[in-house]
């Protein structure tokens, strides 16, 4: 099992855990129930992906099970569409934490929505829920470091998390130098880039040498770069198998390798271009 991250808070986060983006509903107490099983202790949902009923449902079982709760981490996002009143937020989290029927342990901004130039506010809300002891950790999504930098020059407060889009193509480097000095911990969503990734050359060869699948060595890869990561499996031996990466190190020329592949390509949005 990954070790665990510290976090500015105090607290720790789970360097490996499952995100639920486009699990249906109805397969998500199932994929729940493998990820705890296989050994998973964060779980990623979010507003946006509609299934945290079925989520919070999934941890019910889990704990009548003897998984206990308190050791695991469950993440919800504020999705803000259709608006960033500090009464939306509030809302909307409240709304996440009775479908969950569970506290939420890690509470994010989804995305920054640049053009309305609201984050800030938003971000003050989340440090009031904070601060009143609805949530114990509290960070953002999708935020370039300028996006950063003025939640941490105009409130103070600086996000405890960081979740950015982030695999061999798009590495981040500049955004988590700039997370390592402010002590924001990097998790990278679209870790394996939608599973593109797997079939790089690179990546092959580099899993074949180390006996390994190529999302266990790109998985790995992110490990070793110091940060969090939350690939996303509905199959049950998949998940298993992207927890199973602590038996073998990538070495200088491995990771060397993989650095060469960088070409900036995202497979999702620009935090720029979500309003």
């Amino acid at each position: 099992m990954p070790a665990d991250l510290p976090m500015l808070d105090g607290r720790a986060l789970p360097a490996l855990g499952f995100g639920l983006y486009k699990v249906p509903a109805e397969q998500t107490a199932e994929v729940v129930a493998a990820g705890l099983d296989a050994g998973y202790r964060l779980v990623d949902g979010a507003e946006f992906y509609g299934n945290e009923r079925e989520l919070g449902e999934a941890l019910r079982r889990a704990e009548q099970q003897g998984v206990a709760r308190d050791a695991l981490t469950v993440t919800s996002k504020f999705w803000g569409e259709s608006s960033q009143e500090p009464a939306a937020v509030r809302e909307a989290f409240a709304q996440s934490e009775r479908a969950l029927g569970t506290p939420i342990d890690v509470y994010m901004i989804h995305w920054p929505r640049p053009a309305r130039d609201s984050y800030v506010d938003v971000w003050r809300t989340l440090v009031e829920l904070r601060d009143e002891g609805r949530v114990r950790t509290i960070g953002v999504s999708n935020f370039t470091h300028e996006h950063l930098r003025r939640l941490i020059e105009e409130t103070g407060v600086t996000p405890a998390i960081n979740q950015v889009e982030s695999h061999p193509w798009l590495p981040q480097h500049e955004l988590r130098a700039f997370h390592r000095h402010h002590g924001i911990v990097t998790q990278a969503w679209s870790p394996l880039g939608r599973s593109r990734v797997l079939h790089d050359p690179t990546i092959q060869r580099i899993a074949a040498a180390h006996g390994v699948s190529p999302a266990q060595a790109i998985i790995r890869w992110h490990l070793q770069l110091g940060g969090a990561l939350i690939p996303k499996s509905t199959h049950p031996h998949r998940l298993r198998e992207n927890l199973d990466v602590d038996r073998f190190r990538l070495g200088d020329d491995d990771m060397a390798a993989i650095a060469a592949l960088e070409t900036g390509e995202r497979t999702g949005t620009h935090p720029d271009d979500r309003n």
